[in-house]
């Protein structure tokens, strides 16, 4: 069984770079789920408040035997849970349904400007931080001029910002900025959501070539971009094959090629951070 490599974080800390995600995973079945991706090999699972999983993701980490520095766990604040008092409120409770001390990594999951909470949740998480509570911090779906404030209001960056990012939509301006700072891009919604990269005739090809599944090669373009990345699946075969990914190699010019499938904002199919603060999306 391969195992994921590790990313490090400008805080000394680092994440395997192949994760699980659970959104959309319903609570009922999310123990199950989490349970199956572990024992594929997963290291990683990434789940939010905004997802009313968190429950049964814990069970599933409970049910899977694993040491708990062995695992990491990513959880997000919601937009209505922003702001010191809720944030706090919103953190004991992800950490009651997850059934952990201590807390991977936990991300704003979107900065919602309209709201004008995003320094003073950013603030809370630093006193959670230094409280050890959690062991790093980051954002999500964050724009340059939202990571920009919260670092020059409080001096801390985030260690990673988890955007929207697949073949169609992949952010080249973003991931620039994010190298230029030393934040880890993680990317949701890697496969895209029916947008069709999974049937592009260029992925299909290079997937012929590997004989690989076009989810893998997809995948294993975001891991040579160097993005920690989040597939989700309920389905077994796929939890096991988008795992299997790891071991798919690309050539330079297969990574450029998919690469130049971007079709900048045309390709995004979430709800844009300027603009958003309601429905959680990924």
């Amino acid at each position: 069984m391969p195992s994921s490599p590790s990313i490090p974080f400008h805080d000394g800390r680092s994440i395997p770079q192949l994760g699980f995600g659970v959104w959309q995973v319903e609570n009922s079945v999310a123990t199950d789920v989490v349970a199956r991706a572990l024992e594929a090999g997963y290291r990683h699972i990434d789940t939010a408040r905004g997802y009313n999983n968190e429950a049964g993701v814990g069970q599933g980490l409970k049910s899977a035997g694993l040491a708990r520095d062995d695992v990491f766990v990513t959880s997000k604040v919601p937009n209505q849970d922003q702001g010191r008092e809720n944030t706090l409120r919103s953190f004991d409770a992800t950490m009651e349904d997850l059934g952990l001390e201590e807390l991977d990594l936990y991300l704003i999951h979107w900065p919602a400007p309209a709201n004008g909470l995003a320094v003073e949740t950013w603030k809370t998480f630093i006193e959670l931080q230094e409280q050890g509570r959690i062991r790093s911090i980051g954002v999500s779906n964050f724009r340059v001029e939202d990571l920009e404030k919260v670092e020059a209001e409080t001096g801390v960056r985030p260690v990673l910002n988890q955007i929207e990012l697949h073949p169609y939509f992949n952010q080249p301006e973003l991931r620039e900025f994010h190298a230029s700072k030393n934040i880890v891009t993680e990317s949701w919604s890697p496969l895209g959501q029916g947008g069709g990269e999974l049937s592009d005739p260029v992925v299909q090809e290079i997937a012929d070539k590997h004989g690989a599944s076009t989810a893998q090669v997809v995948i294993a373009w975001n891991l040579a971009l160097g993005n920690v990345v989040i597939p989700k699946s309920e389905t077994p075969e796929r939890i096991v094959s988008n795992f299997a990914s790891l071991e798919v190699e690309l050539a330079d010019d297969e990574i450029e090629a998919i690469t130049a499938l971007h079709k900048g904002e045309a390709g995004r199919r979430g709800g844009n951070p300027g603009e958003f603060g309601g429905r959680q999306g990924a």
